[in-house]
Order: structure tokens, then sequence, then C-alpha cells
């Protein structure tokens, strides 16, 4: 349980850590090189280990029509409106609003998979609301977010949030390995006529070795490694405990804004980041 629950903290300490990360590509690089660069890199990585020669490999139409919606949304939708999003508004608030995952999924089962939901998950996502309200209303000169960049963040958000959803469609039909690699391949596949025409473009020009580093760093933990640590600790820990550890999600992205980036945390941002959190705890008690 000890290990389990080690697996899950690491997994949402790199997804944070991430956030901050894809705030200094997104300054440094194309946003479709960013993420063809990180989806190609993934399914390389992940080949190996999605059993090529195994029966069940090619998934069927039904689910590889799914794997490609989600490919469309998790990755297309949710990285291109992150990485937009992080070129005006700062990592510290990039991830308090990432953080309004576990509401935005719930409002979307209920609306789409008409899901019930107790008292707890609804003051949950009120909670959440709360805590975007207060990022909103307590946003001034000393903030380094803006509207927009917080928006389309949580456009991110809502094409996660339809990631997970559409996740439910193929829960068990398919190992997680395989459908993580074929969900990069679609997705390298759709990033390509965008990504392709800039390689050799003046925009990689004052790219150096820091920040290719980093894109492998990006690309192979955000894509590789969270996932993996994610699914091997939900195998023995139950969901209801799992859940809280998404709290360490706007933790670090928060400290390592702070202390990376040196961004100035604003006193809309501590009540943001209490409220959230609080938002988090309460959605994994239900």
């Amino acid at each position: 349980m000890i290990l389990a629950c080690g697996q899950l903290a690491l997994a949402m300490a790199l997804v944070g850590a991430n956030v901050v990360v894809a705030r200094i590509l997104a300054g440094a690089l194309p946003i479709p090189v960013i993420l063809f660069v990180r989806c190609t890199l993934a399914f390389l990585t992940l080949a190996p280990f999605a059993g090529l020669f195994r029966p069940g490999f090619w998934p069927r139409r039904a689910v590889a029509r799914n794997l490609a919606l989600q490919a469309a949304f998790g990755t297309l939708l949710y990285n291109i409106a992150l990485l937009a999003g992080l070129r005006r508004t700062g990592a510290l608030e990039g991830g308090l609003v990432l953080a309004s995952l576990p509401a935005v999924v719930a409002v979307g089962a209920f609306l789409l998979l008409r899901e019930r939901h107790g008292p707890r998950r609804w003051g949950a996502v009120a909670l959440a609301a709360a805590a975007m309200a207060a990022l909103t209303l307590g946003r001034g000169g000393e903030s380094g977010g803006t509207m927009l960049g917080d928006l389309l963040v949580f456009l991110g958000v809502c094409g996660e949030a339809a990631y997970v959803l559409l996740s439910k469609r193929v829960a068990g039909r398919v190992e997680v390995v395989r459908a993580a690699f074929w969900m990069q391949v679609f997705s390298a596949a759709l990033l390509a006529p965008l990504a392709l025409p800039l390689l050799d473009g003046p925009a990689l020009a004052g790219a150096g070795w820091s920040i290719a580093g980093l894109l492998v760093f990006h690309s192979l933990t955000a894509s590789v490694l969270c996932l993996l640590l994610w699914y091997r600790g939900m195998q023995r820990v139950p969901a209801s405990l799992a859940g809280i550890f998404t709290g360490l999600l706007p933790t670090t992205a928060a400290v390592l804004a702070i202390l990376v980036l040196g961004e100035a945390p604003t006193p809309a941002h501590a009540a943001g980041f209490a409220l959230m959190l609080l938002s988090i705890l309460l959605a994994a008690r239900s």
C-alpha cells in the first residue's frame, strides 16, 4: 500500500511539474512541434510494451474510433489549449485551473452519462467554481495571469474531461499500455500536418539543448511515466484514497512556479488554492 501511494503521489507531482515545463516550452517552440515530438517519443517508448506480436494488438474498429476521439480531445484539444493558455497566464494560475478537472468530469458525467451525484460531489463542484471565481475576481495588476489565458487552460480541462468520459466506453476492452500507445499514434498522425512544416523553420533556431532536454522530459513523463505510475498505483489503492493525491497537482505547480519561474502569489491565488484543495478532498470522499 505504501509503494502504491508513493506511485500515485509521484504521478501527480510530475503532472504538476509539467505545468511549469510546458510554460517554458510554450515560450520557446511552436505548439504543434512540442506536441508532435511529445506524442512521437511517447509511442516509440510504449511500442515495446504494447504487445506488438500478441493477440489483440490491433484494436477493433469501434475501439479504434473511440481511441481516436480520445486523442482528439485528450491530446490535441487539451494540450493545444493548455500550452496556448500558459503563454498568456502564469503556471501558478494554470495549475489551479487544471485542478478543476474532477469537478468538470462530475458535471460531464451528470449531463452526458446521466450519472447521479450526492451532495458531497455537488459540493466539490461548487467549491471548484468558487476557486475559479476567486482567481477571476481577485485578478489585479500584480497577478501574472490573464482572463484569456485562464479560459484557454479551462478549455483544455474540458478536453481532458471529454477524454475521461470517452475512456469509460473502452474500459476493460483494451489494456492500458496498449490504449496509451494507440492514443499517441493517433495524436501524432493528427498533429503531423501542422508540425512537419515547422520542423525546419526559423522558429526552431533559438531552441538550445536545455529546451531539447525539457521537451524529452515533458514527453516521457507526461505521456508515459505519469500514466504507468497512476494506473499501477490504482491497482492497489481504493479510488477514494487515490483521489486525494490529485491535490499534489496544484501544489507542485504552485511551488515550482514560485521557485523556478519567480511568480509572486497573491491573496486570490491563496484563496483559489484553498478552495480547490477542499474541492478535491470532498470529491475524493464522495
